[in-house]
Order: C-alpha cells, then structure tokens, then sequence
C-alpha cells in the first residue's frame, strides 16, 4: 500500500531535478512597462506569448458505505495523490503546443474488495496520463485551430484519446465562438469478483468508445459583464458495465456482474456568467442542466467570489451545488430482480444530492515570486523563468447518500 510519503516521492524528485537545474534570484524592480493596477483584458496581438509551465498536486480522501464493489452497501474508502504538469509552448506567432503529464496514486478500501467481501482498506496502484496538443493561430483573422492526442494507463485500463478544435473571435474580440471534438477509446483487461471467475465471459466487451462534440459561445455584455453558452453531445458505446461491480438480488444470495446497456447518450447544457461588482470584487456563476437516456436528469450550480485583497492576494470562496434523479436500472442492495435485463448498485447512478464548498487563495506579485535563471549554454544570453504565482484550494464534499469527502490542491505558475 502506498502511504502518502511514497506518493509524493515522484513529486519531490521532479522537484529536486528542477530546483537544481536553475538558480533562484530576488525579484527585480517593477518593470515601468506594466500597468500594474489595470484589470482589463488586453486584445490579442502578433507579439510571441510567454510560454507557461503549472504544477500541481492534489489530495483526494472520502469515505462512504455504499461501494458497488460489494453491491452497493460497504466502505467507499479512498485516498488519491495526484501531480500534473501543463506546459503551454509558442513556437512562434502562428504555432504552439500544449502538453499535459501526470500521475495519481490511491489507495482504496472499496477495490480491495474484488477479491474479498471483508475489506482490508490495502488496495492500491497508480495511474499516468499524457496529452500533447498542436494550435495553429491566425492572428490576422482572429482564429484558430488545434489538434490533440494522448493517453492513460492503469492496471485495469488503458485509454487512447485524440480530437479537434477551432475558434473564431469577432473583429473587437467581444464575441468568440468554439468548436471542440474528441475522442476516446478504452481497452478493459476484466477482473471480476473472485466468487465470479472461471465462469467465462461474463460482459460482452472489454472495449468502451465515448465520442464528444461541444460548442462554446462567449459574448462581452460590456465593461463588467461575460456570458458564455456551452451545449455538448456525448455518445458512448460498447463496455459501460464496470466489470468488478457486484449487484445482489432479492431471490438469491449470489451476486452477479453489473450489467448495463452498450450505448448511452448524454447532453449537458451549461451557461457560465462573470460579472465585476467592483475593482475588488467578482463575481463567477455557472449552471449546467443534464439529461442521458439512462433516466438521469440533473442539475448544477455553482458560485465563486473573487476578492482582491490588494494588488497581489485575492481570496476566492466557492460553492457548488447539485442533485439528480436515478437511472432506469438502478436498485440498492437486494432490491433488484432476476427478471431484469440491466442492473446496477453503482450510488453514482442514484438519485442523490451534494454540496461542495471551500476556499481558495491566489498570490501573484507583478514580478513574480522568484525568479530561476536557467544554466547559460554558449555565448546565448541566460534565460529566465519566473515563478508567478501560488493557488492553494480546499473544498469539502457532502452528498445525500452519505458519501462525504474532502481535497486539498497547489497550483504554482511558472513564465518563461
């Protein structure tokens, strides 16, 4: 089982190799060439952007008893490390690349108990993920378009993905209006209960295709006001059963697999709107209306605060708030019937509500934090990256079901 500290010693050693391939200096005197007070968002121009470099870490912990691993009633238990890296790259005016690389670590009761009904709170693995983007950017015409491949990997699934995307900005750039579609493909390798094994091929698939196409429009109101609309399309086919998901009938005492249909279709529609109080204070409000044809409809909304505290700290309150009714197949413990075709105890499918609510802080000086000179290489002047910024997020999660959960999440910003 990994404990925390082995969790975290990839994130450290990445550290340690970057700390000790720069040098850190004092920050400089402001530069006279930033407007240091103005809060208005610059038009996009030719000049080369500054290439970006975020890391995070996060820490993941909920609890609950209706884990349907052992048929929707049991230790939900889990803890979860993760650290990503996201780099933005300008290759030149025209041309940049995106690259995402990560890890997560858990722990969890609820796995360890493929294999037993008493859970010993001892499973654990990992998870790594790579995504690497290409956008060709038209400045001249306010557009832009992009392309994305990546994949994950973990003991139990291995996932391909690419997609596609383009934008188009009004002259003023007031308007914008976004096209975005992807695609994912997952290899399952099964592992069902160990009561269940030796009896052949218990799902008809080990394959899962999800296919997505969203737009996204977004309209300046004016001065202090941003909308923006974002309706998507989700269709997925194949294994949508989770293979080592007991579900236990009223009839008998011995469990079967999950079984769900091969196809589903999803529609979320969402409306995001940020609106300046004041100099000091904004105001971010989103909600999202969903509805599948498993029988599922939902609803979110969610509120953040921005307040700016002086020129370099702002605090950040956050409050999200959903509910959803219950797909067609699903039933608690024992409560299903052998005379049906679909079958589930998965509480994700329940009808439940949740709240999450936390706060963040953001520290970003003008001039950055620090700065790391990178080592010289012939007669080329030094480069420099700037540590930028510092956000720290707490939230706590509290669903109907009794499923309760909280996290813990580090952004650091970095320009070069």
């Amino acid at each position: 089982m990994h404990n925390k500290t082995q969790a975290l010693q990839p994130f450290y050693a990445f550290l340690a190799l970057f700390l000790s391939t720069f040098t850190l200096f004092a920050q400089s005197t402001p530069d006279p060439t930033i407007d240091q007070t103005s809060t208005e968002i610059d038009a996009p121009t030719k000049e080369l952007e500054e290439a970006e470099m975020n890391i995070l870490f996060s820490y993941y912990d909920q609890d609950g008893n209706h884990s349907p691993v052992t048929g929707g009633t049991g230790t939900e238990a889990l803890q979860d490390y993760t650290s990503t890296i996201i780099i933005n790259l300008p290759l030149n005016v025209k041309n940049k690349i995106d690259i995402t690389a990560g890890f997560d670590f858990y722990s969890s009761a609820s796995t360890d108990n493929i294999d037993t009904h008493v859970s010993s709170a001892s499973s654990s693995d990992s998870r790594v993920y790579f995504n690497v983007g290409y956008t060709r950017l038209v400045p001249e015409k306010n557009r832009s378009f992009g392309i994305m491949i990546g994949g994950s990997n973990e003991y139990d699934v291995t996932s391909i993905q690419g997609g596609l995307n383009f934008s188009q900005a009004s002259k003023d750039n007031n308007r914008e209006i976004s096209l975005a579609a992807q695609a994912f493909i997952d290899n399952w390798t099964f592992y069902y209960p160990s009561e269940l094994r030796g009896q052949g091929k218990l799902l008809p698939t080990n394959v899962r295709q999800s296919y997505n196409l969203s737009a996204t429009y977004s309209q300046v109101v004016n001065k202090r006001m941003q909308v923006a609309f974002n309706p998507e399309v989700v269709y997925q086919s194949g294994l949508l059963s989770t293979p080592f998901h007991r579900v236990f009938f009223a009839e008998q005492t011995q469990a079967k697999v999950e079984q769900l249909p091969s196809s589903r279709l999803k529609i979320p529609l969402g409306v995001r709107m940020n609106y300046y109080l004041s100099d000091k204070i904004l105001l971010r409000s989103y909600y999202r209306f969903y509805t599948d044809d498993w029988g599922i409809t939902g609803h979110t909304a969610s509120i953040e605060i921005p307040f700016k505290i002086n020129r370099f700290f702002s605090i950040y309150p956050h409050y999200r708030y959903y509910t959803q009714t219950a797909a067609d197949y699903f039933r608690p413990f024992k409560e299903h019937s052998l005379s049906e075709t679909f079958y589930t105890s998965d509480y994700d499918l329940s009808a439940f509500s949740s709240q999450q609510y936390g706060v963040g802080l953001h520290y970003s000086p003008v001039n950055g934090i620090g700065r790391m000179k990178m080592l010289k290489l012939g007669k080329k002047p030094a480069n420099v990256l700037l540590f930028k910024s510092i956000d720290l997020r707490g939230a706590l999660y509290d669903r109907s079901d009794g499923l309760k959960a909280w996290l813990i999440s580090l952004d650091m910003g970095f320009t070069f």
